[in-house]
C-alpha cells in the first residue's frame, strides 16, 4: 500500500503529478492527464490510468523539464540562502522554513566538490536530490543551484553539465597571507618579481591605477594609499590571475551563468583595500560579479557561535557592505553562516537585502539528533570514529574543539548531548566523510524511518537562521 505526500501534489498543463511512499520506504512518481509527448520523457509505466516513475536520475530530469520552477534559475541580486545537505535527505525540511519564513530564495542544490567527494557524491547526485526534496515538499517557486569552491576547471565542467547555475569561484589557495604582515622591504621584493600578465596588469599598474583614488563610502571616503595597493597586490594578485581562469572557463562552458568571488577561507581578513581592488580588477576584466565573500574579522568555525568581539564585527559588516554598494551593488556571502545566531541581525542589517547566506554542515549535525534519539549506539560508534580520524577530516576547516573535553566512555544517554556540546559537536560535524563511509546505510535508514521527525528538526532550525533577515 503507498502513501501520498500531499504537499507534493501539483497540477501544471492539464497534468497532476505527486510523489508516493511504499510501505518498504521506496518512493515513486505518479502522473496522470498528462499528454504523450510529456510522457515519453520518463521512464515507467502505466498503471491502473495513472503513470508511474521510479525516483530515478533520468526522472529527475524530466521532472524538471515538466515542472520548470524545479530548474536551477539565476536569482541576480535577490536576497538568498543555501541550505547545503550532506546527506541528500533533508530539503523537505528546509523547504518548510522558507515557506514559513517566505521573502528569501532558496539554493537547496549547494554542496563544494570537495564536500560531494567525502560524501561519495556527484554534483548530479546534488541537483537530483534537491529536485525530488523541493517536489516532495510542495515548494513550487524558483530555486537556485551553487557549485561551491569551485577551483577546478574539471570541476566546474562537472557542475556545470549537471545543471549548477551559481558558481563559487574560490582561488584562496593562491592568496599570498604573509603578505598580509610582511614588512616594506619584503613586499617590494615580492612586488617586483610578480607576474600579472595572465589578466593584462602588473604591480606598478595597478599603483598606478589606484593608489590615492578614493571610493566615496556612506561613513566617509576610503582613500587607497600606495602601500596598501602594493600589499593588495601581492596578497590578492595571484588569486584574481587564477579566478580569471576559473571564470574564463565557465563563461566558455556556453551555460547559464553568474558568478560569487570567495576568498573567505584564509587565515586573514580581507582588507577593504584588496575589496577594491580586487572587484575593480574583476570589473576591468568584465566580470559582473553577483557577490563577494571576504575573510570577515573573527572566527567563522564549524557549527558553533562566532568567535570573536560583535562590535568589530559589525563593523567589519558595514564597510564591505557599503564598498558592495559603491562599487556594484552586488552582494556579500556569509559563509560558514551556520549556527552564528547572533550575527545575523548585524549581517542583515549592514547588507540591506543585498546578501546571501551559505550553510552547509548544520543539517548533517542536526540530523545526527535523530539518530541520537533512535539509536544512540550509532551516534557513540560515529563520535568515536570521528575522534579517530579527526586530524584528516578537519583538514581545511577552522575548528577550536578539544577533545580532552569529550567524555572518554559516554553513554546511550549521553547521545542528544553530543549533538549540541561544542567539542564533541565539531568532532561530528566534520567526521562525515568518515563516518559515511562505514555507516552511511544505517544512518540513511535510521533517518529515512523518522522522515518527518528530521524534517521537522530542519525546519525548526533553519527557521532561527532566516528570520532574522526578513524582520
Amino acid at each position: 500500500m503507498s502513501t501520498a505526500y500531499p504537499d507534493s501534489r501539483v497540477e501544471h498543463e492539464g497534468a497532476t503529478f505527486w510523489l508516493e511512499k511504499d510501505a518498504d520506504g521506496t518512493k515513486e512518481l505518479v502522473i496522470e492527464g498528462a499528454e504523450a509527448d510529456v510522457l515519453e520523457t520518463f521512464e515507467g509505466s502505466a498503471d491502473a490510468g495513472a503513470f508511474r516513475a521510479p525516483v530515478t536520475p533520468d526522472n529527475a530530469k524530466a521532472l524538471r523539464a515538466a515542472l520548470p520552477w524545479l530548474t536551477p534559475q539565476l536569482f541576480g541580486l535577490e536576497m538568498t540562502a543555501g541550505t547545503g545537505d550532506r546527506l541528500g535527505l533533508c530539503t523537505p525540511g528546509h523547504v518548510l522554513a522558507f515557506k514559513e519564513v517566505g521573502t528569501i530564495n532558496p539554493v537547496f542544490a549547494q554542496q563544494s566538490t570537495r564536500e560531494m567527494g567525502r560524501c561519495g557524491r556527484t554534483p548530479r547526485n546534488v541537483i537530483d536530490d534537491a529536485t525530488w526534496g523541493a517536489f516532495q515538499a510542495g515548494w513550487t517557486g524558483p530555486v537556485g543551484a551553487d557549485a561551491d569552491h569551485q577551483k577546478t576547471e574539471e570541476s566546474l565542467t562537472a557542475c556545470a553539465e549537471a545543471g549548477f547555475v551559481f558558481f563559487t569561484v574560490d582561488p584562496g589557495d593562491e592568496m599570498d597571507m604573509a603578505a598580509h604582515d610582511d614588512d616594506e622591504a619584503t613586499l617590494r621584493s615580492k612586488a617586483e618579481s610578480l607576474d600579472l600578465s595572465a589578466v593584462d596588469t602588473s604591480v606598478e599598474d595597478l599603483v598606478k591605477r589606484y593608489a590615492g583614488t578614493t571610493v566615496e563610502l556612506e561613513s566617509g571616503p576610503l582613500v587607497l594609499d600606495e602601500a596598501e595597493v602594493v600589499r593588495a597586490a601581492v596578497k590578492a594578485g595571484p588569486a584574481l590571475t587564477r579566478g580569471m581562469e576559473l571564470i574564463t572557463h565557465v563563461k566558455g562552458l556556453d551555460v547559464p551563468h553568474e558568478f560569487e568571488f570567495a576568498i573567505d577561507e584564509t587565515d586573514k581578513p580581507t582588507t577593504y583595500v584588496e575589496h577594491v581592488v580586487l572587484v575593480m580588477e574583476l570589473q576591468r576584466l568584465g566580470v559582473e560579479l553577483v557577490s563577494f565573500a571576504p575573510r570577515w574579522v573573527g572566527q567563522f568555525e564549524k557549527g558553533v557561535e562566532y568567535i570573536g568581539p560583535l562590535d568589530k564585527l559589525k563593523e567589519n559588516f558595514d564597510k564591505h557592505a557599503e564598498i558592495a554598494r559603491a562599487l556594484g551593488p552586488y552582494k556579500l556571502s556569509l559563509h560558514s553562516g551556520s549556527d552564528k545566531f547572533s550575527i545575523y541581525p548585524l549581517f542583515a542589517e549592514a547588507t540591506a537585502g543585498a546578501s546571501h547566506m551559505k550553510t552547509a554542515g548544520t543539517s548533517w549535525v542536526e540530523a545526527l539528533r535523530v539518530i541520537a534519539r533512535h539509536d544512540p549506539n550509532l551516534l557513540l560508534e560515529m563520535l568515536q570514529l570521528s575522534l579517530e580520524s579527526l586530524e584528516e577530516n578537519r583538514h581545511s576547516y577552522h575548528l577550536s574543539c578539544d577533545v580532552t573535553k569529550i567524555p572518554s566512555n559516554p553513554k546511550r544517554e549521553d547521545a542528544d548531548e553530543l549533538v549540541t556540546a561544542l567539542d564533541s559537536r565539531q568532532v561530528l560535524h566534520v567526521g562525515y566523510g568518515a563516518t559515511l563511509e562505514k555507516y552511511g546505510d544505517e544512518i540513511k535508514d535510521v533517518l529515512r524511518a523518522h522522515e518527518d521527525e528530521l524534517y521537522e528538526v530542519m525546519r525548526t532550525h533553519f527557521i532561527r537562521h532566516l528570520e532574522p533577515y526578513v524582520r
